[in-house]
């Protein structure tokens, strides 16, 4: 089928490139002559697994072009809108300004029987309004919401977990279902659900999907707050509830909680239509989640500052990690730089590094220092906080050979994913999120067996 994709930020392009990979014939339109011009020449403008080779051979094929012109977009039998949703600088709602201004571009090239699928992630209510926009054309708007995860967005689109279409009543919407059952073959193929829908309640799923996993995000912070003045350890608490089938223990995972462009502004852009909708009392929780998100950037940073006797004036803090999550170089609402910025503004020398995301960050944040080599990063570091859990810290990193490299062995655990009993061993000061200093009797025994000297002041 011919395709065309509205808007070639992080979705529209992931989107646009993946329908050419399972064989569509696919236009992608973006008013940024820059963006096009990267990705007409085959070079993906951000870092995603898997895009710059289904982008690449898009363009070799022939079967996928981008364009500034929205006119390019005429005779495609589908339309994905897919433009950003920010929040609005002076409040929580989302700003629909772009969704507007692409359906109100792409209205001249339509034509009857045409499909425009929203895809951007949209305020309740919102393809009502579109769809009599649409309606003098001839066009049927349907809503199709994407459930990407950054760092496997390529994977979601062609192979989603779950599809959905809010469609209009009548004739129309069983045909533009239809239509999209074609696009979508590859994975129907598969049996992957497919739920056929009203506008709204395609527009719901979306946001309550997100505010559902940003609410389990935050309830196993809360605990860790709760831990932190205990003594309990989030970690073993959290593996324990995550063996009851009905909880899971996917989203369980302590530390400074979630970021990037989609969790932080959807949830709170739920919570502005819903007082639009004069049912704010509903999801009046989501305030709290937010609140105890943002809570835990400044509790990492100040674990930072009491494992340096109080203050990090002068001091040098390394800082793994920039990107929000690990497998990508978004940095929108990054709790890690988020606390690196917090670090610098307290008096300390931040080193930032990071596999992908340096130069994201430093456009952004041109206070800081950036280093790309993380063993270069290290070098005479007072205490470092990993705040990224790509595999390069994690798993890659051995703490013997780091402390060969700093000045101080602290070690603060900003996203619970280091092995403690390892990194005690070594002779770090290990200090998790929402875990005891030291989390078990066995794991005391192997620090100390592992400390040169012995001394239990290496070990607090």
């Amino acid at each position: 089928m011919r395709l065309s994709v509205i808007g070639c930020g992080y979705l529209g392009a992931v989107h646009a490139a993946a329908m050419a990979s399972i064989g569509h014939d696919v236009v992608g339109i973006d008013v940024d002559a820059r963006k096009i011009e990267s990705l007409q020449a085959g070079r993906a403008p951000f870092f995603e697994p898997g895009l710059q080779e289904i982008l690449e051979d898009g363009i070799a094929s022939g079967r996928l072009r981008f364009s500034t012109d929205f006119a390019d977009a005429a005779g495609a039998a589908v339309h994905f809108v897919g433009v950003g949703t920010p929040q609005q600088k002076d409040g929580y709602a989302a700003d629909l300004t772009y969704v507007n201004a692409a359906v109100d571009a792409l209205i001249p090239h339509l034509n009857a029987g045409d499909i425009v699928a929203g895809k951007s992630t949209v305020p309740v209510g919102t393809a009502a309004a579109l769809a009599e926009k649409v309606a003098p054309t001839g066009a049927t708007l349907v809503w199709n919401p994407e459930f990407l995860r950054e760092g496997f967005a390529v994977q979601d689109t062609i192979d989603p977990d779950r599809l959905v279409a809010g469609v209009p009543t009548g004739p129309a919407g069983e045909q533009a279902t239809g239509i999209l059952r074609e696009v979508y073959h590859t994975a129907i193929a598969k049996d992957t659900p497919f739920i056929v829908t009203d506008y709204a309640t395609a527009e719901l799923v979306k946001v309550a999907a997100n505010a559902f996993l940003a609410t389990k995000i935050s309830f196993i912070n809360a605990m860790a707050e709760i831990a932190e003045s205990t003594g309990a350890d989030v970690t073993q608490l959290a593996d324990a509830i995550g063996h009851d089938a009905r909880i899971g223990r996917r989203f369980l995972g302590a530390g400074i909680g979630f970021g990037g462009g989609c969790l932080p502004k959807d949830i709170r852009a739920f919570s502005a239509r819903a007082e639009e909708l004069g049912r704010g009392e509903s999801v009046a929780f989501l305030r709290q989640v937010d609140e105890i998100n943002l809570r835990r950037r400044e509790r990492a940073a100040q674990l930072v500052v009491d494992a340096l006797d109080g203050s990090v004036h002068g001091k040098n803090v390394t800082v793994l990690g920039a990107a929000f999550k690990p497998h990508s170089d978004d940095i929108r609402d990054s709790p890690a730089l988020d606390v690196a910025v917090r670090l610098h503004g307290l008096g300390a020398n931040v080193t930032v590094t990071d596999p992908e995301a340096i130069d994201n960050a430093r456009r952004v944040h041109p206070q800081l220092t950036y280093v790309h080599d993380r063993d270069e990063a290290l070098a005479g570091a007072d205490a470092v906080i990993v705040v990224t859990e790509w595999d390069h810290y994690r798993r890659e990193l051995d703490p013997a050979h780091a402390a060969t490299l700093v000045n101080g062995t602290i070690v603060v655990d900003g996203r619970n994913c280091l092995d403690p009993a390892a990194w005690r061993a070594a002779g770090w000061t290990y200090h998790g999120m929402g875990r005891p200093r030291l989390s078990a009797l066995s794991d005391v025994s192997r620090a100390i067996a592992g400390s040169p000297s012995g001394n239990s002041a290496t070990l607090a």
